[in-house]
């Protein structure tokens, strides 16, 4: 039987699922409407398209790691009673090891073949959707790597194993011993996640970000009245301050405030028993940038009740 445009549009207004899920749906029966709605439920898809424009700022961080490579991964509920539940924590944690086999990015995470199924990531999640009854989304991930050392990984207010609000991953480059080299890496991960540095040093600081700045400096120096060397000075003192506060190498250690990380690195070599360079970290916060959706509960109550 032919299914015609026609079809596919009553089947989505009926179901809410997507414009090819509602094709396959009505070949998969004939073109039985009611059949191919059941279908759609019995996929877990029914429902799962109006979800998606609801917001989703809650949810979980998920990290997973393999000694040399780990995964930070951010897949989105629209409730936190949502993030509890066992069976969404068990998606998130898969999500992160399935990650680890890929480059990282959100297309190739998305596209990866979920465990125990045949179904892509992206397809477990959209069934997730109408099983759980929230719009969910994988927004993010990102993985580090290293030839040699470790990727250490941090969860902050953590929920589950490996699952928590925030995630930080910390790339060290060494040979030297890994038990050590995690434990540090730890330390340094539970500092990004207190202080969210910009970047790893000075040259990575965002020009733009580092000018704004400048700017402001120069701005507040010209209101004190002080002649233009003067003024010069000024601003090169408070540049030096704010990288100092913004860039991990050189901010003060949070375990040893008496060392910057950078120094603190170095009196690690000794436990290492190498040299050790930090080549990278990620910090991922669950919902940051994220534009939640503003409610009036009075007007939804009276909204609800048939008032203006």
């Amino acid at each position: 039987m032919t299914v015609t445009a026609a079809m596919v549009k009553e089947l989505r207004e009926k179901s809410g699922a997507g414009m090819m899920d509602c094709k396959t749906a009505l070949s998969e029966t004939s073109g039985d409407m009611e059949a191919a709605v059941d279908w759609l439920r019995a996929k877990g898809i029914s429902k799962a398209d109006k979800k998606s424009s609801r917001t989703a700022a809650e949810g979980l961080i998920g990290a997973a790691s393999a000694g040399t490579k780990a995964i930070v991964v951010e897949v989105n509920s629209e409730t936190d009673f949502v993030a509890r539940n066992e069976a969404f924590q068990t998606i998130v944690r898969t999500v992160a090891e399935v990650g680890l086999a890929t480059d990282g990015t959100v297309d190739a995470v998305a596209s990866a073949t979920y465990t125990g199924t045949s179904k892509t990531v992206a397809e477990t999640i959209t069934e997730a959707v109408g099983t759980i009854g929230e719009n969910m989304t994988l927004r993010r991930s990102a993985t580090l790597t290293v030839s040699d050392g470790v990727v250490a990984t941090y969860i902050h207010n953590q929920v589950a194993d490996g699952l928590g609000k925030m995630g930080v991953l910390v790339a060290l480059e060494s040979a030297g011993d890994m038990t050590a080299l995690l434990a540090f890496g730890r330390q340094v991960a539970m500092h990004v996640a207190a202080t969210n540095p910009l970047a790893l040093n000075a040259a990575d600081v965002d020009q733009a970000v580092a000018e704004r700045e400048k700017a402001i400096f120069i701005e507040q120096a010209r209101e004190s009245g002080k002649p233009d060397a003067i003024i010069e000075k000024m601003v090169e003192g408070r540049m030096r301050k704010f990288y100092e506060e913004v860039v991990l190498l050189s901010q003060a250690f949070v375990i040893n405030p008496d060392l910057t990380v950078e120094k603190a690195l170095k009196e690690a070599e000794k436990d290492f028993g190498a040299p050790a360079t930090i080549t990278g970290f990620v910090r991922f916060a669950l919902g940051e940038g994220i534009e939640r959706e503003k409610s009036d509960f009075a007007a939804e109550v009276a909204a609800a009740a048939g008032k203006k």
